[in-house]
């Protein structure tokens, strides 16, 4: 086993996922339930499928296109995911100004 992509993986999903609206989903059904632990077990359950279902559609990726190409539309995702997060739309922005 790699250690150090083990380590690399899982401080960049857990930093991606700290404040997340997963986190702020846990957080809702534990405070409105009485089994947190419940609670714990499906977001952990979740994550893990979700994880690994990202893994097996990275992998599949990287049979058909090469790395470096794979690196740029992720590049490229996030770039847009930024930009959509930093300019409002505009019938938002609109309102804002007014």
């Amino acid at each position: 086993m790699d250690w150090q992509l083990l380590g690399i993986s899982f401080l960049t999903v857990f930093m991606a996922e700290l404040g997340d609206k997963s986190q702020i989903a846990a957080i809702a059904l534990s405070g409105g339930s009485r089994s947190p632990r419940g609670v714990f077990c499906g977001s952990v359950v979740a994550l893990l499928l979700a994880s690994l279902l990202g893994a097996i559609a990275g992998e599949g990726a990287a049979q058909v296109l090469p790395a470096s190409l794979l690196k740029a539309i992720a590049a490229i995702g996030f770039i847009l995911m930024a930009l959509t997060i930093l300019w409002p739309h505009s019938e938002e922005g609109r309102r804002g100004e007014e």
